[in-house]
């Protein structure tokens, strides 16, 4: 009898104590999410309701894998390009934005990107041995070992003659050598949303594993158009470099490669060339990245890869400014 009671008054004690434990705990609905709360409020994120989360594409054109437009150029001779709308933050043209293509020496947009924002472009450089050992037939700015001359002089050679001299002489001065800056130009294109490229060397000269896209290099030309060194230097026409040769004082007048601003191609109609980059390899084709602005003031971003000869570079270039970016 005394067993049964103390069973009794045990089991009494146990169902007390676990209603004890959800006495005031109400059993939660899975299914009663507000979705007019914030997510701050479910734990999923840190941002207060009066947050502003970032995109990051939120002022950036996107497209997909679809090819917009080509029916009407001569497509054909490029094999990828793409005209984007940077004022409007629209694509108006795509042909194989995404397809991994080599992009000769519109590579040194990046490289003179990073040095705008990782160098101070009134220090003076030593040119290396390694700077100026170039083939014979690279386009070069014709430095020798020894010269000592700024980075901001490096950086006209650089655009305006497309100098594959300068861009080593640049990798040396910003990161000690040539691998160490093709891991900050990697690194760099992968924070601006580049993630289909990779690069090995600061000029472009053709490596198979040195690639990117017709889209990923729109994204590394808007975000360094953000910067004003970089803006001034890509824009620029002309420039007259001085700096110490052999010991001796030197000065170089430089024009650029953009045969539109060469005044060698006309200009399309309605449009305003401000500035651009070139390339040229076996396995490149000839490539052109362009930033030019329509008559409502529009800026627009082009792009032509692999095109298989001057002439149709400029001729796609062309038609693509005229039939979709008026």
């Amino acid at each position: 009898m005394k067993c049964i009671n103390k069973c009794v008054s045990l089991s009494l004690v146990v169902i007390m104590a676990f209603s004890l434990i959800s006495c005031g705990k109400k059993e939660e609905n899975v299914s009663s999410y507000n979705i007019y709360d914030t997510s701050d409020v479910y734990g999923i994120t840190h941002n207060g309701a009066g947050s502003d989360v970032e995109l990051f594409a939120k002022d950036l054109c996107v497209t997909g894998d679809e090819d917009l437009g080509t029916s009407a150029v001569d497509s054909q001779v490029a094999s990828g390009a793409a005209a984007f709308n940077i004022t409007e933050q629209s694509c108006v043209y795509a042909q194989s934005v995404h397809e991994k293509l080599y992009p000769a020496s519109t590579t040194k947009i990046l490289t003179a990107y990073i040095a705008c924002i990782k160098g101070d472009l009134d220090e003076f450089y030593t040119i290396s041995e390694n700077a100026v050992d170039q083939a014979s037939d690279s386009s070069v700015i014709n430095l020798r070992a020894g010269d000592v001359i700024s980075l901001r002089d490096l950086l006209y050679g650089l655009m305006l003659r497309s100098g594959n001299d300068a861009a080593v002489a640049i990798a040396e001065g910003i990161s000690g050598d040539v691998e160490s800056f093709a891991e900050l130009m990697n690194q760099t294109a992968t924070e601006i949303g580049a993630t289909n490229s990779h690069f090995i060397t600061p000029n472009g000269l053709h490596d198979e594993n040195h690639y990117t896209t017709v889209y990923d290099m729109y994204l590394i030309l808007n975000t360094a158009l953000q910067n004003e060194n970089f803006y001034n230097i890509f824009t620029a026409t002309t420039y007259t470099a001085n700096y110490t040769s052999q010991g001796s004082a030197k000065t170089v007048d430089w024009r650029t490669t953009n045969q539109y601003l060469s005044g060698n191609v006309h200009q399309p109609n309605g449009f305003t060339i401000l500035g651009g980059k070139t390339g040229t390899t076996g396995a490149a084709g000839y490539c052109l990245v362009l930033l030019s602005q329509n008559e409502d003031g529009d800026k627009i971003i082009s792009i032509v890869f692999n095109a298989d000869c001057r002439s149709n570079l400029y001729l796609l270039m062309n038609q693509m400014l005229s039939n979709y970016c008026t």
